[in-house]
């Protein structure tokens, strides 16, 4: 997928370094051990699968964002676990590209809905998700530390991907 400026397309080994010293200067991203993010990479085809999708602009990664898909089917669910974009690559359209990727990605699965939870201060991500078709549908109280912060509960049907 080619946006202007950038382009979204599948991580790969080579982008792991940047991906995580990007999530490390991101404070509102979940920081996770880069084997973590290594294992995203394998296609083992098991229950539960992840797909780590990066923008890249002329300067280098401007962005990423995992999806993660549990299950195989229609009566699937997929959660869109993390987008992260460097702050000056925000308001370009990139989080749209990346989130509409892993859309994409749960779909082609067969996924049936794809959930998030996001900070409930974070307003522009709550704004971004509504955009792309989430509804609220519930809340966790105190569910984010440093600070504290209840993490809103969002969700979109994808419906039958034959149609």
């Amino acid at each position: 997928m080619k946006e202007a400026g950038f382009r979204v397309r599948v991580a790969g080994v080579r982008d792991l370094g940047g991906v995580v010293e990007m999530e490390r200067g991101i404070v509102g991203a979940p920081h996770w051990a880069e084997a973590e993010y290594a294992g995203m990479l394998r296609e083992d085809g098991g229950a539960v699968r992840r797909r780590l999708m990066v923008a890249e602009g002329q300067d280098g990664l401007v962005g990423f964002a995992v999806g993660k898909m549990v299950g195989t089917g229609p009566g699937s669910v997929a959660e869109l676990e993390s987008v992260a974009v460097r702050a000056e690559a925000r308001r370009s359209g990139v989080a749209m590209a990346l989130c509409a990727a892993v859309v994409a990605w749960c779909r082609e699965l067969g996924a049936g809905t794809l959930e998030l939870e996001v900070r409930e201060g974070n307003e522009a991500a709550i704004g971004l998700y509504s955009g792309l078709g989430f509804v609220v549908v519930g809340r966790r109280r105190g569910y984010y530390r440093e600070p504290v912060e209840d993490a809103v509960l969002m969700r979109m049907e994808l419906g039958d991907p034959g149609k």
